[in-house]
């Protein structure tokens, strides 16, 4: 690498301009202007208002960009995200590339990019493999196309990785072993972080956008928070490795992101466009049951509270009190992402990551506490907001998707069979009697259904057995849950619209 020794210009502290890296566009204060002004708060950066109108620019366009995709929906937004994850890793590609050395291995490039392509298919396939065939099951080859590829995914991805590795031993250079070796784990280290971190995102984007959008936006919140809240208050530095941080910065900033999630949550929280998840890869509207943590509740202001507050009544929704949680880690937890990123940069003495967004580096200078966030947004969803119990659609999906024609009925003939013996068990096998009883539908099949009772936080709920039949246990699944999967697989088994026209 060829060393900046220029005596013609202003000198500077040995052995920094020679290593620096400053990328082009980035109006980040230079360290030799911070020391002329004696300190490194923004509070006292000279500069700090040019800086802030160029923020502010760049961030009035990503804001309004991102508004616009997230009002075109599912499939745009998870199109916004593969975007952001190329350039990410062309970013952290060229972090460590030399150009010399690459001269002299052509093609090498092309493997990074290999391997990143044969990620992605790995993740998204085995994210979006369902709501694919969901998709497509009004054509008949399309659906056997992709039930083929869903079948035959991960072997696909693993010899595609295979192929890249060979690759990789067979372009081995002598005098080269160390440069090409440490690109390869490079290589790993940026495809764990990009997708491990970001499929994460797609996961929540296809849940229902709200739990998308409301970790995004508050980690957004916070961090243009601290940023003012630094900007006109900051004295005390925070963080050695992130000098331009100060305690003002964070707990102002965390404050206010804290408020704004249990506002923006109710807010968000009204339009079924971002609550409702998405089943298939469809773009047309969404209608749902929003489902109790969407549905307010009413609290009467108390008595002592003054006559010229305007409200009487307060509406809360259930998923504010969730919103808390994610506002807290968001606030507090999330900006270490941050910190970890610009301890990375000043570990191999990097100034951005890119120079994509004006006034804030690179992509992956902004997406370093997303990643953090999308993370626990999943699992904290996935934890105490998804229900734990088997829906009857994910079981019908592997059904259809799995079993050939012949094991279907062979299944379906099992299911009648335990089906008729639960009509016939004797009342001491039940827990309650009373909780039970023989109904009509509309076919006038008899199964065992529950009363309207409030059990385990449902409207409806369904008390269950422990069954065993020919000496396997099966699954905590209610009576009339079974009989309605009884019900769906004969219908679409056999090819029935109706079980009959009795009833116009």
């Amino acid at each position: 690498m060829q060393k900046d020794n220029d005596s013609g210009g202003p000198s500077t502290p040995s052995g920094l301009s020679g290593r620096l890296r400053r990328r082009k566009g980035s109006n980040e204060v230079p360290p030799e202007v911070v020391k002329a002004n004696g300190s490194h708060l923004l509070v006292d950066d000279t500069n700090k208002y040019k800086s802030m109108l160029i923020r502010t620019y760049s961030s009035v366009w990503m804001i309004g960009g991102f508004a616009f995709i997230i009002y075109m929906g599912h499939l745009y937004i998870w199109a916004m995200v593969v975007v952001i994850q190329i350039f990410m890793a062309r970013e952290l590609f060229n972090l460590l590339r030399r150009a010399h050395e690459d001269r002299r291995l052509p093609g090498f490039r092309l493997l990074n990019w290999h391997f990143f392509f044969t990620a992605m298919l790995f993740v998204y396939g085995r994210i979006l493999n369902q709501r694919l065939a969901n998709t497509v099951t009004s054509d008949n080859f399309l659906h056997k196309l992709v039930t083929g590829f869903i079948k035959y995914h991960m072997v696909t991805c693993y010899f595609l990785y295979i192929a890249g590795f060979m690759w990789f031993i067979l372009t081995l250079k002598k005098k080269m072993y160390k440069y090409q070796f440490g690109q390869y784990a490079w290589t790993h280290m940026i495809l764990i972080v990009v997708f491990t971190q970001s499929s994460f995102t797609v996961a929540n984007i296809f849940e229902g956008i709200f739990w998308f959008l409301l970790p995004a936006s508050l980690i957004v919140i916070d961090d243009i928070a601290a940023y003012f809240f630094g900007f006109f208050l900051g004295r005390t530095p925070l963080i050695k490795i992130s000098p331009k941080k100060t305690w003002e910065g964070f707990i102002g900033a965390s404050f206010a992101t804290i408020v704004s999630a249990f506002v923006l949550a109710n807010i968000l929280g009204r339009f079924q466009w971002l609550t409702c998840p998405r089943k298939d890869l469809s773009t047309g509207w969404l209608l749902c049951d929003p489902g109790p943590l969407f549905k307010p509740d009413y609290f009467t202001v108390p008595q002592w509270v003054p006559q010229w507050f305007p409200w009487r009544e307060i509406s809360v929704l259930p998923v504010q009190w969730h919103a808390l949680a994610l506002g807290l880690f968001s606030s507090i937890i999330a900006p270490f992402g941050g910190f970890f990123a610009s301890g990375f940069k000043r570990a191999f003495k990097f100034k951005d990551f890119g120079d994509s967004i004006p006034g804030h580096g690179g992509i992956t200078d902004r997406m370093d506490c997303q990643m953090v966030m999308a993370v626990f947004a999943f699992i904290y969803h996935q934890s105490f907001i998804v229900s734990q119990s088997v829906s009857i659609e994910a079981i019908m999906d592997q059904i259809l998707m799995n079993l050939t024609f012949k094991e279907q009925r062979a299944l379906f003939m099992k299911l009648e069979q335990i089906i008729q013996e639960r009509s016939t068990t004797p009342s001491s096998a039940i827990t309650n009697p009373r909780d039970y009883e023989v109904i009509s539908d509309r076919e006038n099949v008899l199964h065992i259904a529950t009363r309207n009772v409030k059990m385990n936080g449902s409207s409806l709920g369904e008390r269950s057995l422990f069954y065993q039949y020919s000496g396997m246990p099966w699954r905590l699944v209610s009576f009339h849950q079974l009989y309605h999967l009884l019900e769906a697989f004969l219908l679409v088994a056999f090819k029935f619209k109706d079980f009959g026209d009795s009833i116009i």
